[in-house]
């Protein structure tokens, strides 16, 4: 096992490992937050889906008309960057978006909880590139690097496997939907109705049964390739906003305060955040261009003793294991 060499600046709050992006304030104010009977929460582990649902689920409060990027921040809070304020005075329908583990994530019963998880390397592979992409994270390191955080849970939001098992056991919970990334894209159309029946069927799932066209928008405008235009041009956007532009924008207030000294980092370091590849590739498999045989191997291993004993085991066999780890 090749040692870690390039440090991942982390703090720990209410028991969380979490990157220095995120102001504890804020963070114990979200997780503080009462839920009202109407939420909706989007909860993932980073990188497993998480913009991607927003915005269908913003798409079926909206009828399948297309989002208004300005006000993607407000209308689907971020609760750990923007505080229980946020997610009490956001614009409703709306969804309250986290990757809080379950024992921190404010629950009712009578709120609803859509978790998506992802297989474990594309995750991975995402996760460095998101790192990478933001300096303000502090990881300067190689995706090998990387992958010694990742393995080890020695990273933002903490061990993976951690969030997984803690989620899984609520998969059967009747205000709970637990959805795979690598199934809502085999078959966008079933994943997109799946979501509205959950939250009301008659509300959002039957006019799309009822007009196949009005689906269809919801696909398009939900779609990586019109996500990746217009999200990322929304992220480079916002950092390249000024003190001013940033008081005035759309933003929820927490964030606007978490916002602000990034900005002014980012200015004195000189080193803007790329965002054209937030939304990157969003395909199944791109962790073969990166993995070794032995980090496969490592990772197969992990997850078969972290998984052992659930229905998760066998969960993404198709997608996660090389022709020669299947005997693991």
């Amino acid at each position: 096992m090749s040692e870690t060499s390039a440090t991942l600046p982390t703090q720990i709050i209410e028991g969380l490992k979490m990157t220095l992006l995120f102001p504890a304030d804020v963070f114990r104010s979200g997780i503080q937050y009462k839920p009202r009977p109407d939420d909706v929460f989007i909860v993932t582990y980073p990188k497993c889906g998480t913009t991607w649902a927003q915005h269908i689920l913003l798409l079926l409060f909206s009828r399948g008309e297309p989002v208004d990027e300005r006000k993607f921040f407000s209308a689907t809070p971020f609760l750990e960057v923007a505080g229980a304020k946020a997610a009490e005075t956001m614009p409703r329908p709306g969804a309250v978006k986290t990757h809080l583990p379950f024992r921190l994530t404010p629950w009712s019963n009578e709120a609803k909880y859509i978790y998506i998880t992802r297989n474990p390397k594309d995750c991975c592979v995402s996760y460095y590139h998101h790192m990478k992409n933001l300096p303000v994270h502090g990881f300067k390191g190689t995706f090998d690097e990387f992958f010694e955080h990742f393995i080890s849970g020695d990273i933002g939001y903490g061990d993976y496997f951690d969030n997984l098992l803690g989620w899984y056991e609520h998969r059967n919970d009747p205000n709970v939907l637990f959805m795979t990334y690598e199934d809502m894209k085999e078959n966008p159309e079933a994943a997109i109705l799946k979501m509205a029946s959950f939250i009301d069927e008659e509300k959002y799932a039957k006019p799309l049964r009822e007009d196949p066209e009005k689906l269809q928008r919801v696909v398009k405008y939900s779609s990586f390739k019109h996500m990746k235009v217009m999200v990322n041009k929304n992220l480079n956007d916002l950092f390249n906003m000024s003190k001013e532009e940033l008081l005035k924008s759309d933003l929820p207030d927490e964030m606007k305060k978490a916002f602000d000294p990034l900005l002014e980092e980012v200015k004195l370091k000189g080193e803007k955040p790329e965002f054209n590849n937030f939304v990157r590739k969003g395909i199944v498999g791109d962790w073969r261009n990166y993995f070794s045989e032995e980090q496969s191997k490592r990772m197969d291993q992990k997850f078969s003793e972290r998984m052992n004993g659930t229905e998760l085991e066998k969960l993404w066999r198709i997608y996660t294991y090389d022709p020669v780890s299947l005997s693991l």
